[in-house]
């Protein structure tokens, strides 16, 4: 028998649209918790309220909490663990847990787009998608998997593209690693090996900065007087920076503050190409940190990871950049 625990932490996939006024709210009860879903034989489930949140009053304080409740689940024999999200933070919450313990055990976690009682709810379709994802053998050993409107996604790379399309979480330039239909769940790219690393608190301040035409370097150079532990900034193109920046940005790395940076752009990678003041390849031997994968929440949420674990120096650099 497969034993899978349900997590289910809030969000649209828990709330209800009020009739009268058009606003959708939590509800009293997690309508998922009263749904009839057909399941395998060979699987069982038991579900937990770990909280009952919108999205965006999620803190890294209840993705740390998520991390232990999981590891508790490997430790009492769980074989997959499924997580009901929030969709405006899940691809962050997805990303905290495939960095720290992303194959411990089949981690999947989905969402909605439309509460329970709206026309077109994609809540129930979704939870039941992920429970089947989650019994799968396939699902061992590719990091914490995104399960939304007939798709897979690696957490490493999906991101929520759209306010309101239920096909709202893609992944940009490399596109699902799996399709779910009827009758098969079809894996079709592997997964990229992660850095993970557990930690025990997620303690920290880290803004992201994002980079636009003629943008000069005050705010920077106020962030230099500001207690911060790191810095991420959305850059130009494949990694470059107006040239006011480039100042404020010495100075923060004379105080061992890490910056780190990351493509403003949709599809492809932040590469440290162009040699001039503020180009990426003068960035990168300031010592700027380039991020050449992953979007600036989830740099944000990895240097977290790093910060806490008190990395620095060459192992720093070595995890931000794998």
């Amino acid at each position: 028998m497969k034993k899978i625990l349900v997590l289910h932490t809030g969000g649209t996939i828990a709330m209800k649209e009020n009739i009268e006024t058009g606003g959708v709210q939590p509800d009293n009860t997690n309508p998922l918790l009263d749904s009839s879903i057909t399941l395998p034989k060979e699987v069982s489930i038991h579900s937990e309220s770990i909280y009952n949140l919108p999205s965006p009053h999620i803190t890294p304080c209840e993705m740390l909490q998520l991390k232990e409740r999981v590891q508790l689940a490997f430790h009492e024999g769980y074989y997959s663990v499924v997580i009901t999200h929030g969709t405006d933070t899940l691809e962050e919450t997805a990303f905290f847990l495939d960095a720290t313990i992303g194959d411990l055990l089949p981690i999947v976690i989905t969402g909605a787009m439309r509460s329970s009682n709206e026309l077109g709810s994609d809540g129930l379709y979704n939870f039941v998608s992920a429970l089947r994802v989650a019994a799968t053998s396939e699902a061992k050993n590719k990091g914490v998997l995104v399960v939304m409107n007939d798709e897979i996604h690696s957490a490493r790379y999906v991101t929520k593209t759209h306010t309101t399309n239920v096909a709202t979480f893609r992944t940009p330039t490399l596109g699902p690693i799996s399709l779910i239909n009827k009758t098969r769940i079809l894996f079709l790219q592997k997964t990229r090996p992660s850095l993970r690393l557990d930690i025990s608190t997620i303690d920290g301040f880290i803004p992201i900065v994002k980079a636009y035409a003629g943008m000069h370097g005050e705010l920077l150079e106020a962030l230099t007087h500001t207690k911060i532990d790191g810095l991420v900034i959305e850059a130009l193109g494949a990694g470059n920076l107006p040239p006011d920046t480039v100042a404020p940005i010495k100075q923060m790395l004379a105080q061992q503050i890490p910056v780190v940076l990351v493509s403003r752009c949709f599809n492809g990678v932040a590469d440290p190409v162009y040699s001039y003041e503020g180009g990426g390849k003068d960035l990168h031997q300031l010592g700027v940190i380039f991020c050449d994968s992953i979007n600036s929440q989830k740099a944000r949420i990895k240097l977290l990871i790093a910060h806490n674990k008190q990395l620095t120096g060459d192992k720093l650099k070595h995890f931000m950049e794998n």
